[in-house]
């Protein structure tokens, strides 16, 4: 499907849960925010349904993301539903890693293609104090299920200051080349001041070529990150909320005053 700039739209972003196990410095407040009820979120259910109806549209990438994906109970199993539909072609997951070891051959076994698995440095105490709560090594030993599962391409995403050229950066980088990981560089943003840039190694920040929706974890159908357009699935159903984020699709992003990167999945 094509939105009204003559860009083909095939993506969509997945986000299953608002919660997460780490607190990213650039991502949340130490204490956490304030979560959603459960029955805000949806259930397996109303996911597949939106699915279904966005691959009859022409959606052929899925992302899953979070907060923190491997978190929301049953995972494995939604994993797998939305393997089994037919159109779905390029299938994957943005994880901190933190659970991987246990989940990437579940996943893979699911239907799971692919994982990015976010990492913005090497030294432990500085992995530490960037998610206040994290274990580097629980993220390697993650890493490393992953490439034994078949999982790929493994993506690294390293969250950067301004530039690639940063120590920890080029540590993490190195790691990438040793362990033949693709890497991508994504700039802090700041969704308010409406800040954002393209990521290096991918096509994400790049609105003239912007080929994704997003679905939140309580089911707004979202055109565009650096926006407050958003359209509700329960209250609208979910063929009018995708063809009215299709079709109010922004020619490129703005700012967002309502948007939170920790529950929309960036």
């Amino acid at each position: 499907m094509f939105d009204k700039y003559n860009r083909r739209i095939n993506y969509l972003r997945i986000s299953v849960t608002d919660r997460c196990n780490l607190r990213c410095v650039y991502c949340m407040p130490a204490e956490g925010i304030q979560l959603m009820q459960h029955d805000e979120i949806l259930s397996f259910d109303e996911i597949l349904e939106v699915v279904n109806a966005a691959v009859e549209q022409g959606i052929d990438k899925i992302r899953i993301t979070g907060g923190e994906p491997l978190v929301r109970r049953g995972i494995v199993d939604l994993v797998r539903m939305i393997g089994q539909i037919k159109g779905v072609k390029d299938f994957g997951m943005t994880t901190n890693g933190i659970y991987l070891d246990k989940f990437a051959k579940p996943l893979f076994d699911a239907g799971l293609q692919r994982i990015n698995v976010s990492l913005d440095t090497m030294n432990p105490e500085k992995y530490k104090a960037l998610t206040r709560l994290g274990d580097i090594n629980m993220v390697l030993n993650g890493i490393d299920a992953a490439k034994k599962a078949g999982l790929d391409p493994i993506k690294i995403n390293c969250v950067i200051k301004e530039s690639s050229k940063e120590k920890d950066a080029q540590e993490v980088s190195e790691f990438c080349i040793k362990n033949d990981l693709k890497i991508r560089f994504i700039r802090e943003m700041d969704l308010e001041k409406g800040q954002f840039w393209k990521v290096q190694g991918g096509e994400g920040g790049s609105c003239q070529i912007c080929n994704r929706l997003r679905l939140t974890s309580n089911g707004k159908i979202k055109p565009c990150l650096f926006s407050d357009l958003e359209y509700d699935v329960r209250e609208l159903g979910v063929k009018q909320a995708l063809n009215l984020a299709l079709g109010n699709k922004p020619k490129s992003g703005t700012q967002s005053l309502i948007n939170k990167f920790s529950n929309i999945g960036g």
